[in-house]
């Protein structure tokens, strides 16, 4: 393994996470509401917050089967992942110009820079093969992850000083420590894509050949897997459930800081509370990943998404930052096994000689199942007058996954992905 490219391939995750953390989830839905959406009726400016996240992840669902043809057929994955990644960064250090009244412009943002950063990630993993050996290629992504998380954290950490110590770094308010911290998250992303753009070069391989547009390559593939679906009932199974309780999933970290924020929660509270998940992540994973080896995968599973459950309750009657704090310390314990034993159920279930073709689908499907989250929570926030009661409306998510996974068989699955799995490597499909 040549540990050169390796590394430059992880320190790119270690720079692009801080979008996830600081964009994402932690300080703009906080600015966003505090002064982007300034004169809006509260309860509207977290609904306009949840329709931002929905149209931003239904463009990134659409573009995604059309980015993966390119990925495949293209000899230039570094160009495009470059051109997206400068698209987020841009969008990032722009978000420092947003004044107080422009939503619409910091929504415009938002959206533009989730379609930079999700852009760019499908180029970056279609580079894990490339930069790694066949032996080293899961433990060099689960290092990525790894390099993610401490990479948005560290940022987020320093975020977080410029904002609520504002003085030790030479600045007026804390207003201007956040506009900074904006344009931080650009530059940490620029700098640490440097040694990727050095350092990992591309496969000159010859590129299958293509008669079609890149859009009809993408979405046919998309289809033809929908429809071979009926062959893996288990598998179809486990995707109604994942799709459900992803979507609640998703839908609580993109919209936990901006709800805080509405029931009165100060800011750096929420902060901190988001740098507390984290890290909390970390070492979390790894416990459900034992505890999965002792249970089972699917048990390990469903004991996080009943804590989920739990969280939503707690939530519901959140007052205080101290609660805010132990439901961050909650959301870190379960937020990483529940995303991990997902990806590895799903990979137990796949053909073996299609693990690309399979995961392609899981990832695409996914995004356009995150359109329904922030939706119905912004939809009833919007309704109801009440961000409470918006995300008390997620517990569906979760109630109709679970129930799903009580219904799956994953050893049955195991085998009904053997018997279409064709030992020459050649996909077919058996009746």
């Amino acid at each position: 393994m040549k540990k050169k490219p390796v590394l430059s391939w992880l320190f790119y995750d270690f720079g692009n996470s801080a979008f996830a953390t600081t964009i994402m989830a932690a300080v703009l839905p906080v600015f966003y509401y505090d002064v982007a959406a300034k004169g809006v009726q509260e309860s509207l400016a977290a609904s306009y917050w949840g329709y931002s996240q929905s149209i931003a992840v239904l463009i990134v669902a659409i573009l995604a089967p059309v980015l993966g043809a390119i990925s495949d057929y293209s000899a230039a994955k570094k160009k495009f992942l470059m051109f997206f990644a400068y698209m987020g960064m841009v969008a990032s250090v722009l978000l420092a110009f947003v004044g107080e009244g422009d939503y619409l412009f910091a929504s415009l943002l938002l959206i533009i820079g989730t379609i930079g950063f999700s852009g760019a990630n499908v180029f970056y993993d279609a580079f894990l093969p490339e930069v790694a050996d066949e032996d080293n290629i899961d433990r060099v992504s689960a290092t990525g992850f790894a390099f993610g998380y401490i990479g948005g954290g560290v940022l987020l950490a320093i975020n977080l000083l410029m904002i609520m110590k504002y003085n030790w770094f030479g600045l007026p308010n804390s207003l201007v420590g956040t506009q900074l911290a904006f344009v931080s998250v650009g530059l940490w992303w620029f700098v640490f894509s440097i040694p990727l753009i050095k350092n990992v070069v591309e496969e000159k391989k010859v590129q299958p050949g293509r008669t079609q547009s890149y859009v009809k390559i993408g979405f046919s593939r998309l289809g033809r897997t929908w429809k071979e679906l009926k062959h893996f009932k288990h598998l179809l199974l486990f995707l109604l459930a994942f799709w459900l309780y992803n979507d609640g999933i998703s839908t609580i970290i993109k919209m936990a800081t901006i709800y805080g924020r509405d029931i009165g929660i100060d800011s750096s509270s929420l902060i901190i509370a988001l740098l507390i998940t984290q890290f909390v992540g970390i070492p979390c994973t790894f416990f459900f990943g034992w505890l999965a080896g002792k249970i089972t995968a699917k048990r390990a599973l469903i004991i996080s998404l009943f804590i989920y459950l739990a969280i939503i309750g707690l939530g519901y009657f959140m007052t205080t930052a101290l609660h805010f704090y132990i439901l961050a310390i909650c959301v870190g314990f379960v937020q990483g096994g529940a995303q991990s034993l997902s990806r590895s159920i799903f990979g137990r279930m796949v053909p073996g000689d299609r693990h690309a073709e399979f995961f392609g689908f899981y990832g695409i499907s996914s995004k356009f199942a995150a359109i329904f989250g922030p939706f119905v929570f912004a939809l009833v926030g919007q309704l109801t007058g009440s961000s409470r009661l918006g995300i008390l409306s997620l517990i569906v998510f979760f109630v109709i996954g679970i129930i799903l996974l009580f219904k799956l068989d994953v050893e049955k699955g195991v085998e009904q992905a053997k018997a279409h799995t064709n030992p020459n490597d050649e996909p077919v499909i058996r009746s």
